[in-house]
């Protein structure tokens, strides 16, 4: 049977009184906005006022998707293994920010093609197969298959945790995972497939048109249930979309925030959501991508986006990017002064 975790509400008394700290600092009332918010919710979630977030990590799972042998990616499949190399030898975007941000980038063989891996630091083979199957032809998984992602992406977070991980940053790669993604929003939200489903990697109008048929293809035949998580995944999903659900799973029953990056974590988070609903309060999203999609997915959550940079990368990079405003919101709460410390008169000395 699997094991979904218990997940704790938020502590919305120890979010009071943290936004009462903040309106004593010397500033008007609410005067930093999305900085406040962040400050606020970390708060609930941890049950801390006093929270830190200095040891960060970015979980990047990879693995490739038989839907992509249909033309719906610009790259061909060998791309997802030549950069989950290019993760291992620290050379990638997300290396870079995440460098940057004092986060430690993990990466994840969810289903990646050919040999295994060597073995690494900060790396983890979680292998349910090279690839899922396309899922133009039947299931891209199974459902034991599905089960198996999250449990993976769990005992990876519980290893982090373990580690000392404070916030976790979602990230992927997998050619035709966007793919995958457009299909899991359209069986969960309710919405088209055309609406949710943009250029990707950089496709034309008449590649997007003819991505659009090939997912719309795929949910007529496999009718995924979008309000049983598992079916969904298991039906049209990716491996790596299944271990990033399970990490968010994880992650939230521990009361670890967890930092959205782009419209493929959107999807392991929708996942996440049918399987435990009370996992979206640990949910931050990094950004908005600038694939169409996303946009609706982030509605759906009930999330609004710390950044839009129109990026579409993914790799977590906008999630990590966005981590430098929680570095913010905890410089705020802990070095700010007080209008009593400082010597400065509030509003209500006027009053």
């Amino acid at each position: 049977m699997l094991y979904i975790p218990t997940i704790p509400g938020r502590d919305e008394s120890v979010a009071l009184r943290m936004q009462q700290t903040l309106d004593r600092k010397t500033k008007p009332l609410g005067s930093l906005g999305r900085l406040e918010e962040i400050a606020v919710a970390i708060a609930a979630m941890t049950g801390r006022e006093d929270w830190t977030m200095q040891r960060k990590a970015v979980l990047v799972a990879a693995a490739d998707h038989g839907v992509s042998a249909r033309g719906v990616s610009l790259y061909p499949s060998e791309v997802t293994r030549q950069m989950v190399l290019n993760f291992r030898a620290g050379g990638a975007a997300v290396n870079v920010l995440g460098r940057l941000a004092g986060a430690e980038v993990v990466v994840v063989d969810a289903g990646v093609r050919g040999e295994p891996f060597a073995p690494a630091g900060g790396f983890w083979d979680c292998r349910q197969g090279p690839g899922t199957r396309d899922m133009t032809t039947g299931p891209a998984m199974t459902r034991t298959q599905a089960e198996a992602c999250l449990t993976s992406g769990s005992e990876v977070f519980r290893s982090l945790h373990a580690a000392g991980c404070q916030i976790l940053a979602t990230g992927d790669m997998g050619i035709g995972n966007t793919t995958a993604s457009s299909a899991i929003a359209a069986a969960v939200t309710g919405r088209s497939v055309d609406e949710l489903t943009g250029p990707g990697t950089g496709l034309g109008e008449s590649a997007r048109v003819q991505k659009v048929a090939v997912i719309e293809q795929a949910l007529a035949l496999n009718r995924p249930d979008g309000t049983d998580g598992l079916d969904t995944l298991a039906k049209v999903g990716g491996f790596e979309i299944g271990v990033l659900a399970g990490a968010m799973l994880e992650a939230a029953s521990r009361r670890v925030p967890v930092m959205l990056d782009g419209f493929i974590s959107g999807a392991a988070a929708l996942i996440a959501a049918r399987v435990a609903p009370a996992c979206k309060s640990y949910f931050l999203a990094g950004h908005q991508s600038a694939e169409g999609g996303h946009r609706y997915v982030l509605e759906h959550l009930g999330l609004r986006p710390l950044l839009q940079l129109d990026m579409r990368l993914g790799e977590g990079t906008g999630a990590v990017l966005a981590l430098h405003l929680v570095d913010a919101a905890e410089r705020i709460v802990r070095e700010m002064a007080t209008f009593e410390s400082a010597g400065v008169s509030d509003a209500s000395s006027k009053r």
